[in-house]
């Protein structure tokens, strides 16, 4: 066991600005890649489970947008007992030229050697489905 990682907060922040950088950028956002492993790695992304890099990446190829942002509300950071860091964020999504989204995602980081790597990616618009 790793124990908690007392830089949590400092390292799940700076994860989420590269994690997004990366994925607002349509150049650079191929360097998602990075941060998940081929057999370790789970993303729900909108209740539709993907394993592994490869195949969250082809989700993230997939994906039919020419533009997007991502403008975060709030980031919250937990440290886990075996050296891993949870991470919520909540903010807002804009597509091409639709209306601004809600959003929120759930990051676990785990250690890996002396870096980091996404275990867990769990993304959901936050739209209320009412009849």
């Amino acid at each position: 066991m790793t124990g908690i990682n007392p830089q949590y907060d400092t390292i799940g922040k700076s994860f989420i600005q590269q994690y997004y950088a990366f994925f607002d950028d349509a150049a650079q956002r191929a360097n998602l890649a990075n941060f998940y492993q081929e057999g370790r790695s789970f993303m729900t992304f909108e209740g539709e489970q993907h394993f592994g890099r490869t195949k969250i990446m082809e989700k993230f190829q997939a994906l039919t947008f020419q533009k997007i942002c991502h403008v975060i509300t709030a980031t919250d950071c937990q440290p886990m007992f075996d050296g891993g860091i949870m991470i919520v964020v909540l903010g807002q999504l804009k597509t091409d030229d639709d209306p601004p989204h809600s959003f929120y995602q759930v990051f676990v980081l785990k250690p890996i050697g002396d870096s980091f790597y996404l275990e867990h990616d769990i993304f959901r618009l936050a739209l209320h489905h009412s009849a």
